[in-house]
């Protein structure tokens, strides 16, 4: 069930209706029977694997809190009990993620890995073509989540599989994430509400501007894309860049539209969910840059992979070794570099089974290591230049700097397969053609000049917003300060928008959000 079907705005919408009307106590009731709907929309079987993880999960979080009650009862000098108990937690732990990550690997990466070995020996492996349940990376990363906060003792096991249920499931956010903490996001879907105006106003403002960077400017940008990136590109190098800038702007609003929906649909029955998508056109470095873009995925990997990783004791050991063997500062960051190489190869192949997102995730970690090697001696050119951090002129070429790493890095998640994205960006910088600027080239691939000023106009506004934002202004507040005919006219043009440059403009197509395929 798309975000942009009327199927979807049909079963929020009664889904609201229902649930202010519904006695409190309920409430939760009817967020979870929603969730089941909508994900039953996508087969009976997507559901059962979403209820196994579910089972799973609920059932050691709650073998972890028996544990956790059991260390508290004993006595702080009864080593061997508490010794005995900290190893039966890492069992049920490790159980749990295995059995997640299994279910993972062997729906989304097992005829990969099976294609990567030698013929003699995959070619007697087994090929399973197994229907991937929508959101799987999400609700296995939500669930595993949760796991190990249990395992940590940050949360209690909840003990209602209803309500455990519902935290996985929540239907918003089933697409394309956040990935919720459930100490964050349960105790606000079980909450109990009544109908609040304001939060209705600007849940409904919120997904407006969702769908007007969806629709209006992801949607379009794509079908030139879509044109251009494919195997066999016959156009040169100059068409092959504008179509990977446009690929750009394509993710940039289809990922962050489809957040704005997810928030926005939440906001109107009283949910907020946390942020995941920070401006990231305005990041200064790689490192900033992905701080910003799919944060929730991005403190993941942090709290549950980079931290137990990199301040564990065979990296404690290696980190030893290197500052010994290998010297300097290519020795003191060595460990925390491989962690963090381990952290974007995950990355990577979170994204999909293919050599592409593996090296792309090589590529993050390469230009992230590259620049912490490098920044003592940026720091002496800086000196030697007398540039100040703080000024305007810096900032704007560590902008461009940093956009143009990413778009690099773009022709890897675009195109089919890596050998294809090779070979787009040997196009790019050896066959170039500027003449098919203008030689009408660009308005022979399924868009108008009109449509490349939609484009471009929008992601003006889009940018507009945004600079404002990034310079501490709140758009919402903004507008409410202004009186109610001027918010009328903003909602009836963002609505106009959406209707006829998006719906109902001539050709139309809806597309699914690209992190749907994650």
């Amino acid at each position: 069930m798309a975000f942009t079907s009327w199927s979807f705005l049909v079963l929020a919408g009664l889904t609201v209706v229902l649930y202010y009307l519904a006695p409190r106590r309920f409430q939760w009731i009817l967020l979870l029977a929603a969730s089941m709907v909508f994900y039953l929309a996508g087969g009976f079987q997507a559901l059962v694997w979403l209820l196994g993880v579910i089972l799973v999960t609920w059932g050691c979080g709650l073998l972890l809190d028996r544990q956790n009650r059991r260390r508290k009862a004993l006595p702080k000098d009864d080593k061997a009990g508490q010794a005995q108990i900290k190893r039966r937690k890492k069992q049920i732990a490790a159980a749990a993620c295995l059995l997640c990550f299994g279910l993972l690997f062997a729906m989304k990466y097992w005829n990969f890995t099976v294609g990567l070995l030698p013929s003699g020996l995959g070619g007697h492996m087994p090929r399973w073509d197994f229907v991937m349940p929508l959101g799987l990376s999400f609700f296995i990363f939500q669930s595993v989540g949760y796991v190990i906060d249990v395992y940590r003792g940050k949360v209690e096991a909840q003990r209602n599989i209803a309500k455990y249920a519902l935290f996985v499931s929540f239907f918003p956010q089933m697409v394309q994430g956040p990935i919720g903490r459930y100490d964050a996001l349960a105790p606000q879907l079980t909450a109990e509400r009544s109908l609040d105006w304001r939060n209705v106003q600007f849940g409904i403002q919120l997904a407006l501007w969702g769908y007007f960077k969806k629709l209006v400017i992801a949607d379009r940008a794509a079908v030139l894309v879509n044109a251009v990136v494919k195997e066999n590109c016959p156009y040169g190098g100059i068409v092959v860049a504008f179509s990977i800038l446009l690929y750009c702007i394509q993710l940039y609003c289809d990922f962050s539209g489809g957040i704005d929906i997810t928030r926005g649909v939440a906001r109107i029955l009283g949910i907020e969910m946390a942020e995941n998508f920070r401006r990231p056109i305005f990041a200064t470095s790689l490192t900033d840059y992905w701080r910003r873009w799919h944060i929730t995925l991005g403190q993941w990997m942090r709290d549950y992979l980079f931290y137990p990783l990199s301040l564990s004791k065979p990296f404690a050991r290696l980190g030893k070794w290197a500052r010994k063997h290998i010297g300097g500062l290519p020795g003191k960051i060595f460990a925390t570099s491989l962690a963090t190489f381990v952290v974007y190869f995950v990355i990577g192949v979170w994204h999909g089974a293919s050599l592409k997102y593996i090296v792309f995730g090589f590529w993050n970690g390469a230009v992230i290591t590259a620049s912490l090697l490098m920044e003592r001696r940026f720091q002496v050119w800086k000196a030697a230049l007398h540039i100040q951090d703080k000024s305007l002129g810096w900032r704007i070429f560590m902008m461009a700097r940093t956009s143009l790493l990413v778009f690099l890095g773009r022709y890897l998640t675009r195109a089919p397969r890596l050998l294809t994205a090779l070979r787009l960006l040997k196009t790019t910088f050896t066959d170039v053609r500027l003449g098919q600027l203008a030689d009408g080239t660009l308005l022979s691939l399924g868009l108008t000049g009109g449509d490349l000023v939609v484009i471009f106009l929008g992601m003006a506004a889009v940018l507009a917003v945004e600079f404002y934002q990034e310079r501490g202004g709140h758009v919402r507040e903004a507008l409410e300060q202004k009186n109610a005919l001027v918010q009328w006219l903003a909602m009836v043009l963002i609505v106009a928008a959406v209707l006829f440059l998006g719906v109902f403009r001539t050709g139309y197509i809806s597309s699914e959000f690209i992190y749907k395929q994650f």
